[in-house]
């Protein structure tokens, strides 16, 4: 696919391999682009992150093996109250922004991933007709949680903060790996493989693959396609960060098509901090002119409110009898 000039220049890409390699001013130049980035677009790419190649080529060709399972074998791993397992297609309706008017199911299917802390209590469930499911997927959740532990200091120094702050809210993250599966559709009027949303998380990292259908809002609001650059990640700011920045850092809107005649796959990573951290305004991003704008919340509450809103099997829970 082409790079659109408007796109690659309103989505920029920052190269970590200096600031990873420890070169010479690399940490403040790297850090301090980041916030401009963060207040001004809240999506870019990133380069020399240090994922290998193959970790995320293995995690799409598991997902892609994953969703070619017939219905009944996918369905016997139906999502359950910790938000482990499958997603059936159209089963998620975006509801938690003001971003549509009509909310129709999005047209995609997906199986949740979650960190597994304690080898004594099983923190996933796993398919059985494909034993190499759970290393293929644990190695990509490992190798992501630690690119998002290592970009900590960046944050933390765009936000004017000690390098380390971050690091003790996030050692033990509420991150998700989602395996997204959008089949080649025809959208009708309001339909999408994912409508207009902002993530919930602290940032997202998305791995490229070679189908495209990312698009995000700019600020002017006029949607554009991000580009596919090989071997990179699209990293965003989710509600989570913006929150905690006071709206200093701004989550961007964004959406998700199929339109080519193949299947598309999509492997996001939300970032989340530590159930039991404290999500409150922070002491750099709040003066007298620009107070606190959101009340503090626990992640476990915040998630567990964001859940209720987008997924069918929480609202059902919530709301016995209800049709919604």
């Amino acid at each position: 696919m082409s790079h659109n000039p408007a796109a690659t220049e309103a989505i920029p890409l920052i190269d970590l391999g200096p600031y990873f390699a420890g070169a010479p001013g690399a940490f403040e130049a790297t850090a301090a682009e980041l916030r401009r980035i963060c207040e001004t677009v809240g999506f870019l790419f990133i380069s020399g992150h240090g994922v290998p190649a193959e970790v995320m080529r293995d995690a799409f060709a598991i997902a892609e093996r994953f969703h070619a399972q017939p219905l009944e074998a996918k369905m016997a791993l139906t999502l359950n109250d910790q938000m482990q397992g499958y997603l059936p297609y159209k089963s998620s309706v975006t509801r938690a922004n003001g971003l549509v008017a009509v909310r129709k199911p999005n047209e995609n299917e997906a199986f949740f991933v979650n960190p597994e802390r304690d080898p004594q209590q099983p923190a996933n469930r796993w398919p059985e007709a494909l034993p190499e499911f759970r290393a293929t997927t644990l190695r990509c959740f490992a190798a992501l949680e630690a690119l998002a532990m290592r970009m900590l200091p960046l944050y933390a120094r765009a936000l004017d903060l000690p390098a380390d702050y971050f690091d003790r809210f996030c050692d033990r993250s509420f991150s998700s790996l989602r395996l997204t599966h959008y089949p080649p559709v025809t959208y009708g009027t309001d339909e999408y493989g994912i409508a207009p949303h902002t993530d919930s998380s602290f940032i997202t990292l998305l791995a490229q693959n070679p189908v495209p259908g990312l698009q995000i809002r700019t600020q002017a609001g006029e949607w554009i396609d991000a580009p596919v650059i090989p071997d990179t990640f699209v990293v965003n700011t989710g509600d989570m960060l913006k929150q905690w920045s006071n709206g200093r850092f701004i989550s961007t809107p964004h959406r998700a098509f199929n339109k080519e005649p193949r299947s598309r796959y999509a492997i996001p990573f939300f970032f989340h901090p530590n159930e039991d951290t404290l999500v409150a305004p922070l002491p750099t991003c709040v003066s007298d002119d620009n107070p606190p704008r959101f009340p503090a919340q626990t992640v476990g509450d915040y998630m567990a409110a964001f859940r209720g809103s987008n997924y069918d099997h929480f609202r059902q829970k919530a709301q016995p009898g209800s049709t919604a």
